[in-house]
């Protein structure tokens, strides 16, 4: 038993890294990829899987990839199932996203003055340069940056009133 758990922990120490960077490449989780990982070495030390040790890396790299698929698939089969159920309050329908969104969005129709709104808008939304937003101005770019750090101010505070 000993001679299995060393084996393993030899395992750990040489795969280990590479595999959480996989698992976080696939799901964008990096606490549900470490857990996937750690759930592999768990299952190793139960004698639950049984491989060839020549081919160990490639074996711990495909339970990676399968464990992640169907943490993806079940994440998937989650939000379709909560999808189904309909919800008696509309602000609740809302998912927080959204409400960052709109709140974004909202945010954006109140700063002041109109020309950081303008220029927020211009930037973000239809991808215009500093220098293409300036000369639409006919002002200097520092001018324009001044007024996008004023407005993304407001914004943030606008956000973390939010919560």
């Amino acid at each position: 038993m000993a001679i299995k758990n060393r084996h393993i922990e030899r395992l750990f120490k040489a795969h280990y890294h590479e595999m959480c960077r996989l698992a976080i490449m696939l799901l964008h989780d990096e606490e549900e990829a470490r857990d996937i990982v750690h759930d592999i070495f768990a299952r190793l030390l139960d004698g639950e899987i049984r491989f060839d040790p020549e081919k160990a890396r490639s074996f711990l790299m495909t339970c990676v990839h399968n464990k992640c698929l169907n943490a993806m698939r079940s994440r998937s089969m989650r939000e379709q199932a909560l999808s189904l159920y309909p919800l008696d309050d509309e602000s609740q329908a809302l998912t927080l996203q959204e409400q960052h969104i709109k709140a974004l969005q909202d945010g954006i129709e109140r700063l002041t003055p109109p020309i950081g709104r303008d220029i927020v808008l211009m930037h973000y939304r239809d991808g215009l340069t500093f220098k293409q937003i300036a000369a639409h101005y006919n002002v200097s770019e520092t001018t324009i940056y001044k007024h996008l750090r004023n407005a993304m101010n407001q914004l943030r505070l606008t956000l973390k009133q939010l919560g």
